[in-house]
C-alpha cells in the first residue's frame, strides 16, 4: 500500500519537527513537505497534491482557512488543524476538517488523530471529506448559485467545547437545555455538562427558534425534550423533561412556550 503524502505547515520550527518526530516511526506516513508561511505551503500542496494536511491557522501571508480557499478543490487533502487558538474550532468544524489539535497537545492525542486519518482513509470516508471539503471551497469562492439566506448561516449545527486539551464538537440535536452562568452557558446534554464562554443572549439569536425556546430568563430549552408543564406555587409552573429535569417556568413566557409545543406536537 502506498504511503500516505502528507504535510506540515507551521510558522513555528519547533511546532513543524514536533509533529515529523511524531510522525517518523510510522511506515505507512511520508512527509512529502514541511512549510513555514501560506505562499509557499500553497504553492507545494499544489505539486505534491498530498492526502493529509497538518495545517496551523495562524500562518505568516494568509490564515490556515484563506489558505484552504485558494486550493484545488479536487485534490483537496484531508485537514487535521493543529493550533493554539480554540476559538477557531468552529471554523475548523465548518470546512470539514477531520480533527483540531489544540496546543499544546500530548502524543497520545496526536496519534488518536492520526489513527482517525487513517480509519478514513482505509474505510473510504476520505472521499467523503474530500467532497464536502470541495462543497465548502465551491460555496467561499461563490460558485454556488444559492446563497443561505442570512437566518440560515447564522443558525448553529454544532456547539464548540474546550475539554481539557480536546475540542468537542457537540450536537446542537442533543442538547436538552442550556442556562445561564453569568458571561458563561452550561450546556446539558444527556447528563452531561459543559460550560462555555457565551452569554444565553447571543446563544438565543444563533439556535433554531423552531426547536429552541426561552422558557426563563435564564433557561432555553429544546422543545423536543419537554414531556409536560405542571403546575407549581401560586400559579406558576414548571417544565419537566423526558429525562426527570424540572425547570422553572416564566409566568411572561407561558403562552409563548404553550403555542410552541402545540405547534411541534
Amino acid at each position: 500500500m502506498e504511503p500516505i503524502r502528507t504535510i506540515i505547515v507551521d510558522d513555528e520550527p519547533l511546532g513543524r519537527s514536533r509533529i515529523a518526530a511524531l510522525l517518523e516511526d510510522e511506515d505507512d506516513i511520508e512527509i512529502v513537505a514541511q512549510c513555514g508561511d501560506g505562499a509557499e505551503a500553497l504553492r507545494v500542496i499544489g505539486e505534491l497534491q498530498p492526502q493529509l494536511l497538518f495545517l496551523d491557522i495562524q500562518i505568516p501571508g494568509m490564515t490556515g482557512f484563506d489558505l484552504l480557499r485558494s486550493l484545488d478543490r479536487a485534490n483537496a487533502p484531508i485537514v487535521i488543524f493543529v493550533t493554539a487558538h480554540d476559538e477557531f474550532a468552529i471554523q475548523a468544524f465548518d470546512v470539514h476538517a477531520l480533527d483540531y489539535l489544540l496546543k499544546p497537545f500530548d502524543d497520545e492525542r496526536f496519534y488518536e488523530a492520526l489513527d482517525r486519518a487513517r480509519a478514513h482513509m482505509h474505510d473510504h470516508d476520505a472521499s467523503a471529506l474530500r467532497h464536502r471539503l470541495r462543497d465548502f471551497l465551491r460555496e467561499a469562492n461563490g460558485d454556488l448559485g444559492h446563497q443561505p439566506r442570512d437566518r440560515e448561516r447564522r443558525q448553529l449545527t454544532r456547539i464548540v467545547v474546550k475539554d481539557g486539551d480536546r475540542i468537542l464538537f457537540l450536537k446542537v440535536d442533543d442538547v436538552d437545555w442550556i442556562e445561564a452562568a453569568d458571561y458563561y452557558a452550561k450546556i446539558h446534554v444527556a447528563g452531561s455538562t459543559y460550560m462555555i464562554r457565551e452569554t444565553l443572549a447571543n446563544l438565543e439569536a444563533q439556535l433554531d427558534p423552531e426547536r429552541f425556546v426561552r422558557i426563563h430568563r435564564s433557561t432555553i430549552v429544546n422543545l423536543d425534550r419537554v414531556q409536560e408543564m405542571q403546575p407549581w406555587f401560586h400559579g406558576a409552573f414548571v417544565v419537566l423533561l423526558v429525562d426527570g429535569t424540572e425547570l422553572r417556568l416564566s409566568r411572561s413566557r407561558r403562552e409563548h412556550l404553550q403555542t410552541r409545543l402545540q405547534q411541534t406536537f
